[in-house]
């Protein structure tokens, strides 16, 4: 029963992000605060990785993060469910020239079934893709045997609690407000008129998860005191305020309350 549950959703996650290949790029390249997201994410990243990399990305959508860590000289097997995604990416993998992205349609909840098996030396989510599981407990222990020994896990997730969406109770916007509150049996998000189930998930359920053969490295918050990525017009209208933000936010991203408590937020674990 479960495993046609996560069937179904799998299928309603594939058509919205099918739907929305076509404009992804033009709905969000442009907007500033995804670009800072980026940057943010992809310092962590590199923090962590060696030259020459083997890098898994799951989720890896329209193929931004690919392209960036294939021009740097690693390779990225990419993968995703979404097979109009995976499209864009080999149009923008062609376009730049990289022979080091491979492709493969695979879900992270069926890894075990993945062709390239590796071993890698990062596995790598970006911007909540991860999310879209309600079984993420499995899909981390899926990690072992496709990363090398010292290799790293480097994801990006909502958490179940975020400051910013919070405080839009004050603008009476309750459903925004408390959408994570209640996330325990999955929350509805739409995209592209397609509904599907989204979960919430703290860093203390990753760690635990992966408590037997990882040991943690870091956990950043993202977009704690920046706002979200919704406040699209936010850094055009206050640019100074803006840049102000982001300072504060590199001074306390990774201290508690503000690590946890982001729109996202970044983890890295290193194989024992």
């Amino acid at each position: 029963m479960q495993s046609a549950i996560s069937n179904i959703q799998e299928q309603k996650t594939a058509e919205a992000f099918n739907k929305q290949s076509a404009v992804f790029d033009t709905i969000y390249s442009p907007n500033i605060i995804i670009q800072y997201k980026r940057k943010r994410v992809r310092d962590h990243v590199e923090k962590y990785l060696p030259a020459n990399s083997n890098i898994l990305e799951l989720n890896a959508g329209t193929g931004e993060d690919a392209v960036y860590f294939a021009s740097k000289g690693h390779h990225v097997h990419a993968t995703d469910i979404a097979a109009d995604m995976q499209q864009q990416l080999i149009k923008k993998v062609h376009d730049a020239g990289l022979s080091n992205v491979s492709t493969e349609i695979c879900s992270f909840n069926n890894l075990s079934k993945l062709q390239n098996k590796g071993p890698y030396d990062l596995i790598f989510s970006n911007f909540a893709g991860l999310n879209c599981t309600g079984e993420l407990d499995k899909v981390l222990q899926s990690f072992t045997p496709l990363l090398k020994q010292g290799g790293i896990a480097t994801l990006v997730v909502m958490p179940d609690f975020c400051w910013w969406e919070t405080l839009l109770a004050l603008r009476g916007n309750f459903k925004l407000a408390f959408r994570r509150f209640n996330s325990k049996h999955g929350v509805k998000a739409n995209v592209e008129g397609v509904s599907f189930t989204c979960w919430y998930y703290s860093p203390g359920y990753i760690t635990k998860a992966l408590k037997d053969g990882f040991e943690i490295l870091s956990v950043e918050g993202l977009c704690t005191i920046v706002p979200p990525s919704y406040f699209e017009n936010f850094p055009v209208r206050f640019p100074k305020l803006f840049m102000w933000l982001q300072k504060v936010e590199g001074r306390l991203k990774s201290l508690w309350p503000w690590k946890t408590t982001g729109d996202y937020f970044i983890i890295s674990l290193r194989k024992k």
